[in-house]
């Protein structure tokens, strides 16, 4: 049996965009505070105005900067020790294990077209994982075959 690897990507995609439209928009607009007609000299208004677009800038360089792949935790399913891994990349770009699971210490799981629920012993949710293509399924479920309900 090989060993899987799912990431929490959902929406991920999408997000990225939007974050990254939303830190440009951000960007662009220091600069155009500078450029509304009708500005005085005031020197109140021109702090202000310095204030907003340094404001303007760092949280957009933040919206642009956020959503960096490296970051996404990973779940790791492995065959040979029976066992569900969550891996986080440090900062140095090493994985590192979150959490370490036996499947035997698993109350169950429901494995859907789109996504897969890991449950804890208690019957919460530990997990939910976005499922995109059917291989990645099938494999699950020959991990899994003794929880899947």
């Amino acid at each position: 049996m090989l060993p899987l690897r799912i990431g929490f990507e959902g929406n991920r995609l999408i997000l990225c965009a939007l974050f990254r439209f939303t830190g440009a928009v951000f960007i662009l607009c220091a600069p155009g505070l500078w450029l509304l007609p009708g500005s005085n000299a005031d020197p109140v208004l021109l702090l202000h105005k310095l204030g907003a677009s340094i404001f303007f800038v760092f949280c957009g360089l933040a919206l642009i900067l956020r959503n960096k792949v490296y970051s996404q935790p990973e779940v790791y399913f492995d065959p040979a020790r029976r066992e569900m891994r969550i891996l986080q990349r440090n900062e140095r770009g090493r994985p590192t294990t979150v959490l370490r699971r036996a499947y035997g210490s698993l109350g169950g799981a429901r494995i859907t077209d789109r996504q897969v629920e890991i449950w804890d012993v208690d019957g919460s949710v530990l997990l939910r994982l976005p499922l995109v293509d059917s291989g990645a399924r099938r494999v699950l479920r020959l991990h899994l075959c003794d929880l899947v309900r």
